[in-house]
């Protein structure tokens, strides 16, 4: 049988949908493909004369694949190509009947796929990972658990004359959110879902890069899945005349404009809006091609039939300012509508003007991708009115925060970024304070207002934080004992299976064994459920239960 799996690992590596980029081999891509019949798997298998004798049955001159077993050959626990998943696989991370967990139809375990869900953690900014996403299990009915509105924690109200603790959350809040944005929005729904008038993100790009703070390379059905689950809920929370505004570039944006005219619908799909991103003439870079210089956002309605737009102008004057500050001089004279600036180029124009929020960081701060207060100002106010709520759950260093405070509407940010949720405090207390960069000065700003910020409850998320900073075996060790302890690992574990000084254990590499804890983990678990709130276990403290429950408007 040894002989058989070599030869079907042969066949299979000549198709390279099967193999990730550092060589592991997608399994449940294989059965996937095998289930659906794909054709080329069958050609290579057909064409080999071992697998060929084994998987076909012939019937008169037609041969008939045997996917069932090849589906079992697959999934069996002897097909195991390397010392982390043996070792997987003898912990116990197979189903009763011995099978592996990827092989159920009860299980999620590939994400990228179109109907799974992704959680999509990002905790670190140093933390460079081919995917950003935990790559595990969790059955059907399970996913809604992960879902459900959360526990808040350590509450605080930031105002022009302090910090305030021991809060509750009031009808007016300004409110930043730390953690999961998925489980973030999920929790919103609860007590915003339809009250949303415009949602702006700006999205990991998904450039093959990882400079960018998100961690920024993974495969494109994955990020489409990425995006897919926020955007479903993101439909949910937006009113009825609402609209969504997504920032990306030549990556992705094609192919979320088909996936938005899915969850949106084609008929509320509004506008293409190109920024530019600078002045560049095209003969000033090294490139020998045509020079990239502007982004694109997808601008949507929730029902076109409702939608609220209102048409701005800027006046002539403050536009010649703006279009002499750039390298070089726009054609004024072909944009003029009378004594003001057409609405329908003035995003692209205005938003190059050199903008950063450079006044507001320390100078060790290094930001990329800053957006103009400017352009989320004209998308702002193009759908709002004051004390209308603006969401942005990918808040980075709070231009959409900072924007809507400076225009008199209400925000929910959302960000999990540590070095980003730093940042986005420091500036908002400045803005708060009455700074007066970015739009400040033409919208008269002075300072005032406040927002409650407040991070999920961690459960094993902070075990998940841990593993990836771990720099040695003793602190794997640490973690996995407390970890044992606290129960929340997953149930297709027995814990006494786990023995760090066992020789199976200290064989495999360093890598491998964060793999393994994180793969341990009860994904369920990452924050503490609000239906839980009261669980004595979780150690909620009464301060935390009164900020929840006024979030969740309960008594």
């Amino acid at each position: 049988m040894s002989n058989l799996y070599e030869s079907v690992i042969d066949i299979l590596k000549k198709d390279t949908r099967f193999f990730s980029e550092d060589g592991e081999l997608l399994r449940n891509a294989v059965y996937e493909a095998a289930m659906k019949m794909d054709e080329s798997l069958i050609k290579l298998l057909y064409e080999n004369e071992e697998t060929k004798k084994r998987f076909f049955t012939f019937v008169g001159k037609v041969a008939v694949f045997d996917k069932i077993g090849f589906g079992w050959v697959i999934n069996n626990r002897q097909f195991l190509p390397d010392s982390y998943t043996r070792y997987k696989n003898k912990i116990g991370l197979v189903d009763s009947n011995g099978d592996f967990i990827s092989s159920s139809d009860d299980v999620v375990l590939s994400f990228p796929y179109k109907d799974c869900v992704l959680e999509g953690g990002q905790t670190k900014e140093d933390q460079k990972r081919a995917e950003i996403f935990y790559n595990e299990t969790l059955a059907p009915d399970e996913v809604d658990r992960l879902l459900y509105p959360k526990v808040f924690t350590n509450a605080k109200r930031y105002t022009k004359d302090g910090i305030e603790e021991n809060i509750t959350v009031g009808e007016t809040d300004n409110i930043i959110i730390k953690g999961n944005n998925l489980l973030a929005i999920s929790s919103l729904l609860k007590r915003y879902e339809g009250k949303i008038k415009l949602i702006y993100i700006d999205p990991p790009y998904n450039t093959g890069s990882d400079t960018f703070g998100y961690n920024d390379h993974f495969n494109r059905s994955a990020w489409l899945t990425f995006i897919k689950n926020r955007l479903l809920i993101a439909k949910k929370l937006l009113s009825e005349d609402g609209a969504i505004y997504v920032q990306l570039d030549y990556h992705q944006v094609h192919y979320a404009k088909v996936l938005m005219d899915e969850i949106f619908g084609e008929e509320n799909f509004q506008r293409e809006i190109i920024w530019r991103i600078g002045w560049l003439s095209g003969y000033k870079t090294k490139d020998n091609n045509w020079i990239r210089n502007h982004d694109t956002i997808l601008f949507y309605s929730k029902n076109n039939k409702s939608l609220k737009f209102t048409k701005y102008y800027i006046p002539k004057a403050e536009f010649k300012d703006i279009a002499q500050s750039g390298a070089e001089r726009y054609p004024i004279e072909d944009v003029w509508n009378g004594n003001e600036y057409d609405d329908l180029n003035s995003i692209a124009i205005v938003s190059f003007s050199g903008e950063t929020v450079s006044k507001m960081l320390n100078p060790e701060d290094e930001v990329k991708g800053q957006k103009s207060e400017k352009l989320i100002e004209r998308i702002i106010k193009a759908h709002t009115d004051e004390n209308d709520i603006v969401l942005d759950f990918f808040g980075g260093t709070g231009t959409t925060a900072a924007v809507t405070l400076k225009t008199g509407r209400r925000f929910i940010l959302c960000e999990q970024l540590d070095t980003h949720i730093d940042i986005i405090l420091r500036r908002m207390q400045k803005v708060i304070d009455g700074e007066q960069s970015g739009i400040s000065k033409r919208n008269n700003w002075q300072g005032g207002g406040c927002f409650v910020y407040c991070e999920l409850a961690q459960l094993n998320q902070k075990y998940a934080d841990a593993i990836k900073i771990a720099e040695n075996d003793e602190q794997l060790a640490g973690i996995w004992r407390e970890m044992r302890e606290s129960g929340f690992i997953s149930s297709y574990v027995n814990p006494k299976d786990i023995d760090p000084s066992a020789e199976d254990f200290k064989a495999l590499s360093f890598d491998d064994k964060k793999r393994l804890f994180l793969a341990l983990l009860d994904k369920n678990m990452l924050y503490v459920n609000y239906c839980d709130i009261d669980d004595e276990t979780y150690h909620i403290s009464d301060e935390d239960k009164a900020f929840t429950n006024s979030f969740y408007k309960e008594s």
